[in-house]
């Protein structure tokens, strides 16, 4: 197996190489009408205990800027109605944000908000209102803090998009029980909207690899009167396609691997499998 460096260096040289073909067919896609929008998901930024979900303040900070400077920044809803229109001339890019993590609140959002910056932010609400930390940190042996209610609530207040992460971060695709699957994805909406007085529109599959996502899972979320779900396994959002499954892209600190999934790697355009939950609205 390669070492990490030797893969980055040759993903590196792989997206110079392309990085002219890419720059035509943005234009090609963009005068056609068929620009993609992109919809990356951080999970938590901080300097300290860093870890595989971590991302240091500047670099978040850098990438964001980065994104910026080469595409639109987007909502959620903006980008669902791109996608249900079938034509985008623009690229574009959502913000996301999985978990909830406190130390977002120091640096991150503040940021964001003061620059103007759309965001959703999706909650595990028992970690949130319990106080208790996720089982991957304890784990690491790092329990790291999560989210206050209050934290949630002004950050609601402030414009930011509140969204729902189960209530437990459970692996839904692991769910066969309708209760449970029930009181993951329609009671972790009702805890936050009971929170914060708004309607919550938007919930992202924990994990959110194609194996912790279902079918039932889908159904369920837009029965519950979901506008969208968020997968994140990687992949673009293309016009065209169904507007209320959004695949998104981790906002990786290895930059090599953040300008080739964002710049729009000519393999991956049409290789990520897209889950395939085309019936969910059948039963409704």
């Amino acid at each position: 197996m390669l070492p990490q460096a030797c893969k980055d260096s040759l993903l590196g040289a792989y997206y110079l190489a392309s990085l002219p073909l890419r720059r035509r067919a943005e234009a090609r896609r963009a005068a056609n009408g068929a620009a993609p929008v992109l919809a990356l998901f951080y999970h938590r930024v901080a300097d300290e205990h860093p870890n595989d979900w971590t991302i240091p303040v500047e670099m978040f900070k850098q990438q964001i800027d980065w994104v910026r400077e080469r595409y639109e920044i987007v909502s959620l809803a903006d980008a669902q109605q791109r996608l249900a229109r079938g034509t985008n001339h623009q690229p574009a890019v959502c913000v996301t944000f999985d978990d909830g993590y406190s130390e977002n609140c120091d640096h991150a959002l503040p940021w964001l908000i003061d620059e103007g910056v759309p965001v959703t932010y999706f909650v595990s609400t028992n970690h949130m209102l319990r106080g208790e930390p996720f089982p991957h940190d304890v784990e690491a042996g790092v329990p790291l803090p999560t989210n206050t209610a209050q934290q949630i609530c002004e950050l609601a207040e402030s414009g930011i998009e509140i969204g729902a992460h189960t209530r437990s971060h459970a692996d839904l695709g692991a769910v066969e029980d309708e209760q449970q699957l029930y009181e993951e994805i329609v009671g972790s909406k009702r805890d936050l909207e009971q929170l914060i007085g708004k309607p919550i529109r938007y919930f992202a599959f924990p994990f959110g690899l194609p194996e912790n996502l279902s079918e039932a899972g889908f159904r369920m979320a837009f029965g519950a009167g979901y506008w969208g779900v968020c997968s994140a396994y990687g992949g673009y959002n293309l016009p065209g396609e169904d507007p209320f499954h959004i695949q998104r892209i981790h906002g990786d600190p290895n930059w090599s691997q953040f300008r080739n999934w964002m710049t729009v790697d000519p393999r991956k355009l049409y290789g990520v499998e897209r889950f395939n939950a085309r019936d969910y609205r059948l039963t409704f």
